[in-house]
């Protein structure tokens, strides 16, 4: 598939700098994988209009971790921004990803704290892991680190589209709303977006209509987003991230399908899980998975998808294209569309529902 296919232009006003509150009024773009001339403009709250009893939503549990730092380098007085990746074997030793001028081992960073905090946090260059700025670095701090001096890690074009519109980067309300209703297991340095627009009172209003749900949980990795930059997507180096399946979560989604219901992920890494189970024939327990869906995929649980609206050149693009037989054509008409209807795009924008 020629990368270019999943390319589109969005005027940056499109971009949705906060979201939408209460969080089920974003809209809802109802589109078909099977008949092109399902279009619906709608509400998300609207949604248990379009599901049935039966029908199971799949959600991604997974909690964001305060992952994005600022600081200055000790040596120099230079700005340094950064995201934390990962805990490293070593005790009190990080993986992250390093924005600074001069990278060396034995570089300290002062990383800013969080309001109210006074406990120092620091980080120390022990080596590059990567090309492309990620290190290992010794934290002092002690336990509690991440919690003092990170931040939400909203992805850099909300950051961007902010700066470009004057206002603060940083809003102390980001913490709440970048972060499911049902979060539990920190893991993720991103939000499974699709999932912020549910309330507690809109999964109750499913469940009470006979919408099954069951829970997954994959952690969201940096790769997530990144743009494809290679012009054939098969050449694409697919991120890992890490999955997991409980016990009997697979036997009930064949079960309802067996009996009619629709399997409907609600975001592309729930989607991603139970694909990536399904593909490799196990059915419970934990996996890495960097499973590359894209047109003529072949689908083994998934029905159905909702998701938001996502960046152009991106695997997630080429995972939805690869819900529709006109493949990356008919994602492009729907988006067209949506930009022609002022949809709010990205993390905190409006989202879409492909039903089969």
């Amino acid at each position: 598939m020629r990368t270019d296919e999943l390319d589109f232009e969005l005027p940056e006003e499109l971009i949705a700098r906060e979201p939408m509150r209460p969080r089920d009024a974003s809209r809802l773009l109802v589109v078909s994988r099977s008949d092109p001339s399902v279009l619906e403009h709608q509400i998300v709250r609207d949604l248990p209009g379009y599901l049935r009893t039966g029908d199971v939503l799949v959600f991604n549990t997974t909690r964001v971790v305060p992952a994005r730092f600022a600081g200055i380098n000790l040596d120099t007085g230079g700005k340094v921004t950064g995201l934390y990746l990962e805990s490293a074997p070593e005790p009190d030793h990080w993986r992250v990803l390093v924005k600074m001028r001069r990278h060396r081992p034995g570089v300290r960073i002062g990383l800013d704290l969080r309001a109210g905090e006074t406990e120092p946090v620091e980080l120390e260059l022990v080596r590059r892991e990567t090309d492309d700025g990620v290190w290992l670095v010794r934290v002092t701090g002690g336990e509690g680190a991440l919690e003092r001096a990170g931040l939400p890690p909203l992805p850099p074009y909300i950051l961007s589209a902010r700066r470009h519109a004057g206002e603060a980067e940083n809003r102390d309300e980001d913490a709440g709303v970048y972060q499911t209703v049902y979060a539990q297991e920190p893991g993720s340095v991103a939000a499974p977006t699709a999932g912020l627009h549910f309330t507690p009172e809109l999964l109750s209003t499913l469940r009470e209509r006979g919408v099954g749900r069951e829970d997954v949980t994959l952690h969201v990795g940096r790769g997530t987003f990144q743009p494809v930059e290679v012009d054939e997507l098969e050449s694409h180096p697919m991120h890992s991230e890490h999955c997991r399946m409980e016990p009997g979560v697979m036997d009930r989604l064949r079960e309802a399908r067996a009996k009619g219901g629709r399997v409907i992920p609600v975001g592309s890494t729930s989607c991603r899980t139970v694909e990536s189970f399904a593909g490799r024939g196990v059915d419970s327990g934990e996996l890495d998975t960097n499973l590359l869906i894209s047109p003529g995929y072949v689908w083994r649980v998934t029905d159905g998808l909702m998701t938001n609206f996502h960046l152009p050149r991106s695997t997630l693009i080429a995972m939805v294209s690869a819900l529709f037989p006109g493949g990356a054509d008919r994602v492009r008409e729907i988006y067209a569309e949506a930009i022609r209807e002022r949809y709010r795009f990205f993390s905190f924008g409006d989202a879409m529902l492909i039903l089969p």
